[in-house]
């Protein structure tokens, strides 16, 4: 028998209750199979930086690109997550702003700024998608790059009738995504483990996720309205080639050097 201790559903989830367990809970993000591919491309792309994270969270990307001697700031509306960042070792040194990262400016002259894991979905409107590719865009050094990393919508998956589908299934986590096609809104239920009770019982967390999911050709729409043009776009962090086929994919968007 399994207990659950059911969080409200919230689009801004990333509070004093969530920050605490969330990089156990989202565990296989670290595995260097999946960071290493991604702290390598950043890092190609920054060159000598400086680089923003937008929605730096607990710096699971932005600690290992600041060791590569890359100077990293991040934006994060979420005092509880960047709490646990600055407990981290070089997390002190980090310079975060808290706010919103559709609207927040924190510099210019960035070469690199990033959103990793389907970040940008959290803003739940197609206006503040626009205006964070906006903001981002007037931060960036001429020639500078954006980077998103975001799911392409299974909605081929889902036959007539259906409204949800599985995005990951591991030992520690479970997610499924439920969809509405009508307003492309998404929620995302997490099912964590959380250890035993008294009883030996195995626990577990229930936390849900509003989002706004998006497609490739209109993020590159995005893009053009803030004065970038997409460069490259590969299913993965690895490079390998976007297909019909692929599940997400790793776009760059680029600023006009004149």
């Amino acid at each position: 028998m399994t207990a659950y201790a059911m969080d409200d559903l919230s689009p801004s989830p990333f509070d004093e209750r969530v920050a605490p367990t969330y990089d156990a809970g989202s565990a296989h993000l670290f595995d260097p199979e999946v960071l290493g591919p991604t702290v390598d491309l950043l890092h190609e792309l920054a060159g000598a930086g400086p680089a923003l994270e937008l929605a730096v969270g607990t710096g699971r990307v932005a600690l290992p690109l600041q060791e590569r001697g890359v100077e990293v700031h991040g934006i994060d509306f979420s005092e509880a997550m960047v709490a646990e960042l600055r407990r981290k070792p070089g997390g002190d040194r980090m310079p975060v702003t808290i706010g919103d990262m559709a609207t927040t400016r924190v510099g210019s002259g960035y070469r690199l700024a990033y959103l990793v894991y389907n970040t940008i979905t959290n803003l739940l409107t197609q206006d503040e998608q626009v205006e964070c590719f906006r903001t981002t865009a007037e931060q960036l050094a001429p020639g500078g790059a954006f980077v998103i990393e975001v799911f392409v919508p299974q909605l081929r998956r889902m036959p007539p009738g259906q409204h949800a589908v599985p995005f990951h299934v591991g030992e520690r986590h479970v997610g499924l995504d439920t969809v509405d096609v009508v307003t492309q809104r998404s929620v995302s239920h997490h099912f964590t483990q959380a250890g035993l009770d008294a009883r030996g019982r195995r626990l577990a967390t229930y936390g849900a996720t509003a989002h706004r999911y998006v497609w490739p050709s209109e993020l590159d729409l995005m893009a053009r309205l803030a004065g970038l043009t997409l460069r490259d776009r590969w299913a993965d962090w690895t490079r390998a080639p976007f297909t019909a086929e692929s599940e997400s994919h790793v776009s760059v968007w680029v600023k006009a050097t004149g």
